[in-house]
């Protein structure tokens, strides 16, 4: 199987990953000359007229996007999700205790950064089955002392996600729920009423690498260790509307290109993230039905908690894997190959991903193990 003439690679990289064909043009188009400005948005100062008016769309388009409340900030940040590890806790601890449950390798390195400034206590853990199911909610240990819980809500690299977030009053805890939504904000729409503050790094689906987003409750503000930087203080960075110092202009400004396209997808009488999310289950149905009934490959994950963004997959023989992959490429289907701490396979299959590529990658499958069964 060869890659047909003329039409673009299929990426399925898990970060930086692929993005809408019409945000790339759209921001190449405006390389040079924004609106007639006779400057790039590269160039330009993010204290300038033009530039305001770009973020404060981005950030009134996210906000329609995601229904933030208002009682919520929306900011705009620097250092990816892996910084926030460290910039959570310096904000929201008050260097005492935080909870962790951790259900894969992002929410292990949030726990184990975290240690750093607090008490960050681990209170469920599924490292025994091999990060293949979720720590059910009825048995985590729960802190009574907590500033907030922490939870991945969708592990990029072993492919779980929760596809409903933990009800925090219900299990008897005060505390914020604190969620890294990296690899999977708006894909799906979020429950503020249970969500104290979300992050995610830009990378996978809103925009190049370089931001971070952090929307905040109120009240969570105000309450950063002396030790934190000024320019990773919550409250610092909301009272300056995100501009205490230079943010990631060209990151914010592509991501409020993608927000743009969002807002204008459909799907029947669904529109937005509503639209997104419909399409993201079907296209993970469809590659979760062939592997499930396929004797060829196989997904480990329990079926009531994986991703429908990060689909990890095995070739029983794994002897095969260099020939897949090698396959796989001429075919253009890029990177396919699973994180090293897992191996495997792994496909990504963002909002920007169509359709037309899970087929094609389902069809270069079907191919692959009836040349090799």
């Amino acid at each position: 199987m060869t890659q047909p003439a003329g039409i673009r690679p299929y990426n399925f990289s898990a970060g930086p990953a692929a993005m809408p064909e019409a945000v790339l043009q759209r921001a190449a188009a405006d390389m040079l000359d924004w609106n007639g400005s006779g400057m790039g948005v590269m160039e330009m100062s993010h204290r300038g007229k033009e530039f305001g008016a770009i973020a404060t769309q981005a950030e009134a388009d996210l906000r329609h996007l995601l229904a933030v409340p208002a009682n919520f900030h929306i900011l705009f940040m620097q250092g990816g999700g892996l910084a926030e590890n460290a910039i959570v806790p310096m904000n929201l601890s008050r260097g005492a205790v935080a909870d962790f449950v951790v259900s894969g390798s992002w929410s292990a390195k949030s726990q184990k950064e975290a240690l750093r400034y607090c008490d960050a206590r681990v209170i469920a853990s599924n490292a025994a089955d091999h990060f293949t199911r979720l720590p059910d909610a009825a048995g985590w240990k729960l802190s009574a002392d907590a500033a907030y819980v922490h939870i991945c809500s969708n592990e990029t690299i072993h492919g779980l996600e929760y596809h409903t977030l933990p009800d925090l009053a219900a299990l008897g805890s005060k505390a914020p729920l604190v969620i890294d939504f990296s690899s999977h904000v708006a894909s799906r729409s979020v429950d503020w009423q249970r969500v104290g503050l979300a992050f995610g790094g830009a990378q996978k689906n809103l925009g190049p690498a370089g931001l971070t987003i952090v929307i905040v409750r109120d009240d969570l503000l105000g309450h950063a260790l002396e030790i934190c930087p000024s320019a990773f203080n919550y409250k610092t960075v909301a009272d300056n509307q995100s501009m205490f110092n230079t943010p990631p202009t060209w990151g914010i400004y592509v991501a409020g290109l993608t927000f743009q396209w969002l807002r204008q997808q459909r799907e029947g009488d669904l529109t937005g993230v509503a639209a997104m999310e419909h399409r993201n289950i079907a296209k993970a149905d469809f590659l979760y039905g062939y592997i499930d009934a396929s004797d060829f490959y196989e997904n480990r994950i329990s079926t009531e908690c994986r991703s429908r963004m990060n689909v990890p997959f095995f070739l029983k023989d794994e002897s095969r894997n260099d020939a897949f992959l090698a396959g796989a490429r001429a075919a253009g289907l890029l990177q396919l190959k699973g994180h090293k701490s897992v191996g495997g396979m792994r496909a990504s299959i963002y909002n920007a991903m169509p359709m037309a590529g899970v087929q094609a990658l389902v069809s270069y499958m079907r191919e692959f193990e009836k040349s090799h069964a």
